[in-house]
């Protein structure tokens, strides 16, 4: 090796390590400029006695980290908010299946309400069709849970009501009357 390379080779190696005063205005530096200026370089490098190449290499170095970590902040952010998410959607899911039996179970009291007035029907042609009761408990407020008819276009329409009343017993009335 020739004088010239041990003297490069030399100053690459004994760089000095910053001590802490030294790394503390580095940050000070790096949280208020993420990117180093030539100017600022200087001005630090001036400031801290060591060379600016020294400086340049510690900000990359920093800003390698400050990306990292704010990758895995990111990271742990969306994972907490997918968690959530599928969370909800197992929750919708349930309530989802709950409304779908409970129409299930209100079809099948129509229809089964609907097949016994056309039996009654028939064998009533001229008398007022008769009260087809629910298997509520029952309540002495708010009116009964049965099944009323009234005569529109010779159609008869079942209360949502007291279709509610039915499927849920009397003690839970509807407020939408």
């Amino acid at each position: 090796m020739d004088v010239h390379s041990q003297k490069l080779y030399s100053s690459k190696h004994n760089k000095k390590r910053l001590n802490q005063d030294q790394v503390r205005l580095l940050e000070k530096s790096f949280t208020a400029n993420k990117k180093l200026e030539p100017e600022l370089k200087l001005h630090l490098a001036n400031q801290l006695g060591v060379p600016p190449r020294q400086v340049a290499i510690w900000y990359q170095n920093k800003r390698a980290r400050w990306k990292t970590e704010s990758l895995e902040l990111d990271y742990n952010t969306l994972q907490v908010k997918l968690e959530n998410a599928l969370s909800e959607k197992r929750r919708l899911e349930k309530d989802v299946k709950y409304l779908q039996e409970e129409l299930r179970k209100a079809q099948e009291m129509m229809f089964a309400m609907n097949n016994q007035r056309d039996n009654q029907r028939q064998y009533h042609q001229h008398q007022p069709p008769s009260f087809v009761p629910c298997n509520s408990t029952g309540s002495s407020e708010g009116g009964s849970s049965s099944f009323h008819e009234d005569d529109v276009n010779d159609h008869e329409i079942l209360q949502i009501d007291e279709l509610y009343a039915c499927l849920i017993g009397a003690d839970h009335r509807s407020s939408w009357s």
